[in-house]
């Protein structure tokens, strides 16, 4: 635990205690041994507020992005789902399109996206004209793609198979890079979670959006904009009444 500790978050140091101690507490019960880990605990976790994204680095992810190339416009949708939904990398490598709207999981019209949790359960998500603009031009220009007739959205280049959400993730790392922002596919997530809130999206809606069946995730994901919340409701009860 003290190495994982030094190399590691807290959170994956807690979460491979917990494994070991469940396989520990079977092999005490199968083998009738005592158990080394009776009465220890594991690591203590601190919640950790994962950065929401400014304006500013927005706009210089989308600027590393900015041309008229399959990349380019690849990339670019690739951005702007991610901003308009939050959706997981596997839920957004998973999108299929058709161009029968009826075997398609985009419908530009609708401005709805059909995608797939865990456990495969399906959700509709829905996206703003901007992202619907920005797959728009994708869509048209993976209609000239050799590999079009594949059933994944996302397409590779130089022969490479469709994207995973491995190559997602890699994705945006490097555009990060090129525009000098710290990005990840799952800050995304976190900062869509915040917009909504601060903007006072309902919380109910956000667990749906979201694919979320536990208030717990939705208290993670929102304690950042809790504080901004609260000075809101401030002004607004108080400032009236001083």
């Amino acid at each position: 635990m003290v190495h994982l500790l030094t190399r590691y978050s807290d959170a994956y140091a807690s979460n491979q205690f917990r494994a070991l101690q469940q396989f520990f507490r079977w092999l005490a019960d199968e083998e009738q041994l005592p158990d080394p880990t009776a009465g220890l605990r594991g690591p203590k976790v601190t919640e950790k507020l994962v950065p929401v994204f400014t304006s500013e680095e927005l706009s210089a992810l989308n600027k590393a992005c900015y041309g008229r190339s399959f990349i380019q416009r690849r990339d670019t949708a690739i951005l702007a789902v991610l901003i308009a939904t939050g959706i997981r990398a596997a839920e957004l490598a998973g999108i299929r399109y058709d161009a029968d709207p009826r075997r398609s999981d985009v419908d530009l019209w609708r401005r709805e996206i059909t995608v797939r949790g865990k456990g495969g359960r399906a959700r509709v998500v829905r996206i703003g004209h901007a992202a619907a603009r920005a797959l728009d031009r994708y869509i048209r220009v993976r209609s000239r793609h050799e590999q079009a007739w594949r059933a994944q959205l996302w397409l590779g280049v130089n022969n490479r198979g469709p994207m995973t959400a491995n190559g997602v993730y890699q994705m945006i790392i490097r555009r990060g890079r090129q525009a000098g922002v710290d990005a990840w596919t799952h800050r995304f997530r976190h900062h869509f979670s915040h917009s909504w809130l601060d903007r006072g999206g309902a919380e109910g809606d956000l667990m749906e959006l979201n694919g979320w069946s536990s208030p717990q995730m939705l208290r993670r994901y929102g304690a950042r904009a809790r504080s901004a919340r609260a000075r809101r409701t401030y002004d607004r009860i108080m400032e009236g009444n001083l």
